[in-house]
């Protein structure tokens, strides 16, 4: 599949463009840059304005065949020479967010330009100069913003401008795998003792109810549990919740770690080996859907034993006993039915 480039990298072409056109008077029609891996990439200005002292330039982002939300978002931005000794000075523009909590790679009050693409930046307007104000600006992108977990993570007004290598890998999940971590971050910089990490939304419905949680103890994981697992385990949490559906619950069991469909599949077998023997253990071996198989196993808590099993694969992948660890199984109106802890 074709790969991208990163808001970062995006960034970094449009403001060496403006500053090639402070330098020269003149606009490219193509801006070059070096990634942080030595790479060169060529991006075409879509957009060159500038006044007395300042020149803006911007690059329509690709991110090839990755379903990124900001792919053909126009990333802008405007440089300004800066005091002597100032060094970069980077200004979040339209669209762009500011941090609000602590626990991000960035200070509160910052820009949320984070440290990947500000280096990026740095290493592309060397020859230029140091002393630069730098706005980055992505018209639309406040309402983009609504489609990410920015404000989860105190990311206030805008997107975040991301990218450590500068490319875009398609269907890597680095992108949420890294919004997850950094969720992590922001509930222990904010002191958070208990934090819930769902599947979806209506299993994030149940975990917050259930156990009166805030906004920020809320991680959105998607599929991957075992990245979730991993990364809280290096931290002081009290209280670990992971809620999911049946199906998903069910493939951690097994002892997937990536309950994506297209990385794990439901074990039919696996799951009605835990039905009592007989007649309902043999309707259950037939199922062809885990929720068929929960119709099958009535009034026998499946769900529940289940949980246990999950809980124990959760364990023994969190390796901490320090940490008080519990299962939500929750159907699709939202409802709790089967929990180990």
């Amino acid at each position: 599949m074709r790969k991208g480039w990163t808001t970062g990298a995006c960034a970094a072409a449009a403001a060496r463009g403006a500053a090639l056109f402070l330098q020269a008077g003149s606009w490219p029609d193509c801006v070059t840059i070096r990634l942080p891996k030595g790479v060169e990439a060529s991006f075409p200005l879509a957009e060159r304005r500038s006044g007395p002292g300042w020149a803006e330039a911007g690059v329509i982002k690709d991110a090839g065949d990755d379903p990124d939300v900001t792919h053909g978002a126009l990333v802008l931005a405007r440089l300004e020479p800066g005091q002597p000794g100032s060094g970069l000075i980077f200004k979040a523009g339209e669209g762009v967010g500011t941090a609000t909590l602590p626990g991000l790679p960035i200070a509160v009050g910052e820009a949320a330009i984070t440290p990947g693409p500000r280096d990026q930046i740095a290493r592309n307007l060397a020859a230029f100069g140091s002393d630069f104000v730098v706005t980055l600006s992505i018209p639309g992108g406040a309402e983009l913003a609504k489609k990410t977990m920015n404000a989860r993570l105190g990311v206030m007004g805008g997107l975040s401008i991301l990218g450590t290598t500068g490319v875009v890998t398609p269907y890597s999940n680095a992108a949420w795998i890294g919004a997850i971590h950094r969720g992590i971050d922001v509930a222990l910089a904010n002191s958070v003792a208990h934090v819930a990490a769902a599947t979806g939304a209506a299993s994030e419905r149940a975990a917050r109810n259930r156990h009166g949680l805030s906004e920020m103890a809320l991680i959105d994981i998607g599929g991957f549990a075992g990245a979730f697992l991993k990364y809280v385990k290096r931290h002081a949490f009290a209280r670990v919740t992971l809620a999911g559906g049946f199906a998903k619950i069910g493939k951690l069991a097994a002892g997937n770690l990536d309950l994506h469909s297209k990385k794990s599949s439901v074990d039919i077998a696996f799951l009605a080996g835990f039905l009592p023997e007989g007649e309902r253990r043999e309707r259950g071996l037939k199922a062809v859907a885990a929720a068929q198989l929960l119709e099958i196993a009535g009034d026998f808590p499946l769900a529940d034993v289940v949980a246990s099993k999950a809980l124990d694969v959760a364990q023994g992948v969190l390796g901490r006993t320090d940490i008080s660890l519990d299962i939500l199984v929750v159907d699709r109106s939202g409802k709790v039915i089967g929990h180990a802890s």
